[in-house]
């Protein structure tokens, strides 16, 4: 190759390229992205971001969330940097920590300067547009100003905080007409107040207000790694927001997990749908937070949004696209999309955060106490912990309410499962007498029963 020629490939050419892999994902993203155009999401980071690089990255994902009809809030901070501000003029004794702290005059120059400064690299990273880069194409317009009306903390404890401030109105209205045409809100940690002073705001409770004032879909916060985690290490992927309170009364949290659960936990509270933490640290985490199942963060809800509901018609899509993979392969007899409709009342699904991946059908037998239990189903994607089981149960509990005494299924493909969760093997004479006289020989399936 000579040292004219690009030195760039396709996609294709790539090794670990996977074509079908590629157009399941790109499916299964299709409900969030339906779900999510012309909703408004204010995402803030501190400025830990900034400092350790990830700010072009971060800029190329949220122009993506732009593209897809996503409307965007950015809160910034500025901390690390302001310190170092403080520092190199000698105020070594002024260094800002989590939270709302005094504020003086110097401090707050040094927070005015931090805040350009960050203001226009972002700017600057909105405007990139080179070809072959995930930038090409994007024009986003950011657009920043004096939408926060702060006030001053005043005297706590004795304690003047001086020039820092806390969030008393937003102008809501200029906002919303600054994101439905398209641009990117940006918000920087200052407030003014009605006589022209300057205060310096906390990132994360300008953030809060910002998301309750527009009544946004998510509050997302990146974070270097300060997610909840279990005693595993694996990360909590979602707390209802009175076991965030319950954890965070037990004072078990590191400092800026705390604030960041603290504030989430709050705007949940006051209205704001879902609010997450999300470690900036990995690559696209706020795409994969966005648009997978569990996310790789952390997420408040007001409740879980796991939900085991019963089917309605307009589930029937979602049913059918469950079921036809297993049909095409033979684990499942073909039933096609009529015969689920007419039988959509026996189901329930399995849904999470709009999307259904799930389901079990239970089909009453009165005459000879017993129900069978079909189209057992978890998505391929969200399999190995615990839905089936959590089906199981709803199964076995829906098939006692209607009387039965034993519940069967009939399978090809997965004997064992259903071996180590009490069933034994029967025969077709077991089976009701209604469902004997329809068993397909052909296909030879096995009987399970199990006694309820």
């Amino acid at each position: 190759m000579s040292s004219e020629e690009t030195d760039t490939y396709s996609a294709q050419d790539a090794p670990e390229f996977a074509p079908a892999q590629f157009v399941r994902w790109f499916r299964e993203v299709a409900p969030y992205v339906h779900d999510f155009r012309g909703k408004t999401f204010v995402v803030a980071f501190g400025g830990e971001l900034i400092q350790d690089g990830g700010l072009e990255d971060l800029v190329a994902d949220l122009s993506l969330l732009s593209a897809l009809g996503i409307k965007l809030v950015l809160v910034h901070g500025s901390r690390p940097q302001v310190n170092e501000q403080l520092r190199l003029k000698g105020y070594v004794n002024q260094q800002f920590g989590r939270g709302t702290e005094p504020t003086s005059p110097e401090a707050l120059e040094c927070a005015k300067e931090a805040a350009g400064e960050i203001r226009l690299d972002i700017e600057a990273a909105f405007s990139q547009g080179l070809p072959n880069t995930p930038m090409s194409h994007a024009k986003i317009r950011v657009i920043s100003g004096n939408f926060v009306t702060a006030r001053p903390v005043g005297v706590i404890d004795g304690v003047d905080y001086r020039r820092a401030g806390t969030v008393r109105k937003l102008d809501v209205d200029a906002m919303h007409s600054i994101i439905s045409q398209g641009a990117i809100v940006l918000l920087s940690p200052l407030g003014f107040s009605p006589t022209g002073e300057a205060f310096n705001l906390a990132m994360e409770d300008l953030a809060t207000n910002a998301a309750v004032a527009l009544r946004a879909e998510k509050l997302i916060f990146l974070t270097q790694n300060r997610t909840v985690t279990e005693t595993d290490g694996s990360v909590d992927t979602e707390l209802a927001r009175n076991d965030a309170d319950e954890l965070l009364a037990q004072n078990v949290l590191d400092e800026d997990t705390a604030a960041f659960l603290g504030h989430a936990s709050l705007a949940v509270k006051r209205g704001v749908a879902r609010a997450h933490l999300v470690p900036y640290t990995l690559d696209g985490s706020i795409l994969l937070e966005i648009f997978t199942h569990d996310g790789v963060g952390t997420m408040v809800v007001e409740d879980t949004l796991e939900d085991l509901r019963p089917a309605v018609a307009d589930d029937v899509g979602a049913i059918v696209q469950l079921i036809e993979p297993l049909e095409t392969d033979g684990t499942l007899v073909p039933r096609g999309r009529a015969v689920i409709e007419r039988d959509v009342e026996k189901f329930t699904v399995l849904e999470h955060d709009g999307v259904i991946y799930g389901c079990v059908s239970v089909i009453p037998y009165p005459k000879d106490g017993m129900a069978e239990m079909a189209c057992l189903i978890v998505h391929p994607e969200w399999q190995g912990v615990g839905d089936g089981e959590k089906l199981l149960r709803h199964a076995e509990a829906s098939a006692r309410a209607m009387g039965a005494r034993r519940l069967f299924v009939l399978t090809t493909r997965t004997s064992h499962w259903f071996l180590k969760r009490g069933f034994v093997q029967g025969g077709v004479s077991d089976l009701p007498h209604e469902k004997a006289a329809h068993y397909n020989r052909s296909r030879n399936s096995l009987v399970f029963i199990k006694r309820l």
